[in-house]
């Protein structure tokens, strides 16, 4: 679909160009976009290989595993119904920690080894448990202490001081767990008081 609306933007601007007989900034324009969207790209990929150098060097130092050691206890209480030594709570660990850093492109494989962790203890296959929606909700919101994404595009587009929204992303994400947390337990709650259980044979 969305190369549907990218051709289909393109083509206007090429058709509009034409009979505007303004063709050739319409080229010039896709030049300096192409030429703006490739310095980005670049500055950011040398941005985020900084910080995920940093992330290795911390990890040998122990930093994120005793990161993920102040987790578990949090996480244990959130998802009682995951055994502490199950899989499923590692990865979940380590996805949360890895989005703490601000590192959401290597949060995103432990989310998805959480999820398939999950799904082998769902009495319910293809049916989301409460556990799979508090997670997700959990990482959807994910508390950040270093925004490192953030600040990686900030600067290289510029900004003067693109640390300055440590703080403020701080208070921001708190504030978004804390709501995603306590909704997704009252609806988990809801489900169980007036929900209907799926039977097996319906799950196909």
């Amino acid at each position: 679909m969305l190369n549907v609306i990218w051709l289909v933007m393109i083509l206007t601007a090429v058709v509009t160009g034409c009979f505007t007989g303004r063709l050739h900034e319409v080229i010039l324009a896709a030049m300096e976009s192409a030429k703006f969207a490739f310095n980005l790209a670049f500055g950011l990929t040398a941005v985020m290989c900084l910080w995920l150098g940093l992330l290795k060097i911390a990890e040998a130092a122990g930093l994120v595993a005793l990161l993920t050691r102040a987790l578990r206890p949090v996480l244990i209480r959130l998802f009682p119904e995951v055994l502490p030594e199950d899989p499923a709570m590692g990865a979940m660990t380590m996805n949360l920690a890895a989005n703490m850093l601000g590192l959401g492109n290597a949060a995103t494989p432990f989310g998805l080894k959480a999820m398939q962790a999950l799904e082998k203890i769902n009495p319910i296959p293809g049916i989301a448990t409460n556990t799979m929606c508090t997670f997700v909700a959990l990482h959807s919101s994910n508390l950040q202490i270093v925004p490192t994404t953030a600040i990686a595009l900030l600067a290289v587009s510029g900004a003067s001081h693109p640390t300055d929204i440590v703080l403020p992303l701080l208070l921001s994400s708190v504030c978004t767990v804390f709501t995603a947390v306590v909704v997704s337990k009252i609806l988990g709650r809801s489900v169980r008081l007036f929900g209907r259980r799926v039977p097996e044979q319906e799950v196909l």
